[in-house]
């Protein structure tokens, strides 16, 4: 590829802007040594467009849609585990992976109330091997006890019941992961349901699902196995008057029920960022997951690009210390493209941005601020958007062992010649 940089370049590259960051009074070194140790939860559902491997499992439905149809994407775990090694081996850092109940290994069909941790011990194997840690999700969506777009709040006890049963089969899926990977394992809960148009009555199903919810909770768990978290939404496909788990529903849930806040980025109105309430709601949480997404026009899910609500949110968890009380994840699924580009561009962009904000001045900026000094404070931070950032990411790559600037590319296309091409349409998830 004509971009291709040497070593011996990347390496000059760097020392100038290690020069140049450190007349501001920032040391690279510090920084990078900081970078390393943060991991970003990777999605397991970009990989095969959130299908899954139950052995009966039907088309998606509950508010979740993917489009496109580009070729090579994953039929079982171990092909997907395939690919996830080959998008880890192009991402400076160490990682963990972010699995859905659905994706256990299923010898004999097993419902959604009936799953358990020996289906996903090949997952905990491997995560093992890797020296990763993983994260969980119950799947509220694509079932028949999903149809009608409610679950934990039908009102349908029975059904409300399987769902409840679904939600403590996978908080104690969640608990022997981090047991076994020695790292707690955040277990999220997001369900769909909603009315598509206005509703007589709103508090009846919020009533119930925070009932359900208590339910599901009500057996202690150690927080070094596992953390329960609980995430909001405003619309959804179906869902487009009235979702039961609103933001305020979901903030209040968790600061009463001491429960993880989860903040998706496509989760708000278009013009709402996630950004600017991470000082809010860490001021009476301890700590909080984030699905990071790009929603276009609605909860899209379109794959991470370097922007500014992206930025946004990396200068927020840097600036205010948030790095050990903000979990990261990131949400998206694109079939119209390369699955572990996908994975590789999403991922590299969310470390691009936290390296820009830990390059950051922060105390000369708060300097200025508490000084009144605004002219000051402005004047630095329009300066610094045209640091050499580009050039600290090459050789954070490099010494992590990874391809710098766009030399990955090569390597995951050809990858798809290889293996991915050779996978038939047809569906093995045995």
């Amino acid at each position: 590829m004509s971009n291709s940089q040497s070593d011996a370049s990347i390496e000059k590259a760097f020392e100038l802007a290690k020069e140049r960051y450190a007349s501001l009074g920032v040391d690279v070194g510090n920084v990078l040594s900081k970078l390393k140790t943060v991991p970003i939860s990777m999605h397991c559902w970009q990989g095969d467009d959130v299908q899954g491997f139950e052995l009966d499992g039907g088309d998606l439905s509950g508010g979740i849609a993917v489009t496109g149809n580009h070729p090579g994407k994953a039929r079982n775990a171990d092909e997907l585990r395939m690919d996830l090694e080959k998008s880890f081996t192009l991402i400076p850092g160490k990682h963990r992976l972010n699995l859905h109940a659905i994706y256990g290994q299923f010898l004999t069909p097993t419902d959604r109330d009936q799953v358990g941790p020996e289906h996903f011990q090949g997952w905990i194997d491997w995560a093992r091997e890797q020296e990763i840690g993983m994260d969980f999700n119950p799947s509220f969506f694509s079932h028949p006890n999903a149809s009608d777009g409610f679950t934990l709040s039908h009102a349908d006890e029975g059904i409300r019941n399987f769902w409840i049963d679904h939600g403590i089969a996978s908080r104690r899926i969640g608990e022997e992961i981090g047991k076994a990977l020695g790292s707690p394992c955040v277990t999220n809960f997001w369900v769909p349901d909603g009315y598509k148009d206005t509703p007589a009555d709103r508090l009846a199903p919020r009533e119930r699902l925070a009932a359900s919810l208590d339910k599901i909770f009500e057996t202690d768990i150690s927080p070094k196995h596992n953390l329960d978290a609980v995430e909001c939404k405003l619309f959804g496909i179906g869902s487009e008057s009235y979702v039961v788990g609103s933001h305020e529903f979901y903030l209040g849930y968790a600061m009463s029920r001491k429960k993880l806040l989860c903040l998706d980025a496509g989760h708000f109105h278009p013009t709402e960022i996630i950004s600017d309430k991470l000082s809010s709601v860490l001021m009476y949480l301890p700590e909080i997951l984030l699905h990071v997404s790009r929603g276009v026009r609605w909860d899209s899910d379109h794959v991470v690009t370097y922007s500014d609500e992206l930025q946004a949110i990396a200068h927020e968890i840097v600036r205010q210390n948030y790095l050990d009380r903000v979990h990261i994840g990131l949400d998206f699924f694109d079939g119209s493209i390369n699955r572990v580009a996908a994975w590789v561009i999403g991922t590299r962009n969310m470390l691009k941005a936290l390296l820009k904000a830990m390059l950051e001045p922060v105390d000369q900026l708060k300097t200025f601020e508490n000084a009144d000094d605004l002219t000051s404070r402005l004047a630095l931070m329009e300066e610094l958007k045209l640091m050499p950032l580009g050039a600290v990411w090459d050789y954070y790559c490099l010494v992590s062992g990874v391809p710098a600037a766009m030399q990955w590319l090569e390597i995951v296309k050809q990858y798809e010649q290889d293996v991915q091409l050779n996978r038939s349409s047809v569906s093995e998830k045995v």
